[in-house]
């Protein structure tokens, strides 16, 4: 089996798919319990979506056996500066690869956009994600926004020699 990741608009339905359940699989862990479809529908609600598309961002999405199970997002935040987000892996394909994958074709896009440094924040019990930064040279560092969901703060140079992921 293989990934397949590509750049796609995210009002896509397997893109728009993804996002629901990513925010599902975050929402759910963060209440301890499942979320409601209201309550995902209330949180894709002016989530910035709109911001993940060329010239602001990009979205990707990766496809494991052909199927849709993976997506992440970029969001251009100022002069060689970006935000990583909606780092998703659907939890049946976690550990064959795709992670990693979807960094580097966010890092590729970022860097054809001139963004050297990427950030992104992310919270205590969301291990997976912290521990797949931190494989592919993310480094955690101070907090750059008050975000109250925001516990940790990585980023990742995007100039230095080796820093493909």
């Amino acid at each position: 089996m293989t990934w397949i990741i590509g750049i796609e608009r995210p009002d896509t339905p397997d893109a728009t798919t993804l996002r629901r359940d990513y925010y599902d699989e975050v929402a759910s862990r963060y209440w301890k319990r499942p979320a409601t479809e209201r309550e995902i529908d209330e949180g894709l609600t002016d989530d910035g979506t709109e911001l993940l598309v060329a010239p602001t961002g990009a979205f990707v999405v990766g496809r494991f056996a052909g199927k849709p199970a993976a997506c992440a997002g970029l969001v251009v935040v100022g002069p060689g500066l970006a935000e990583l987000t909606r780092v998703f892996v659907r939890p049946e394909v976690r550990g064959t690869g795709g992670g990693g994958l979807l960094l580097k074709a966010i890092e590729e896009t970022a860097r054809d956009y001139g963004i050297r440094r990427i950030r992104l924040d992310t919270r205590n019990d969301l291990v997976e994600a912290r521990a797949l930064y931190a494989r592919h040279g993310y480094v955690e560092g101070p907090a750059h926004n008050a975000d109250r969901y925001a516990e940790h703060w990585f980023s990742k140079d995007l100039t230095e020699v080796g820093s493909a992921g």
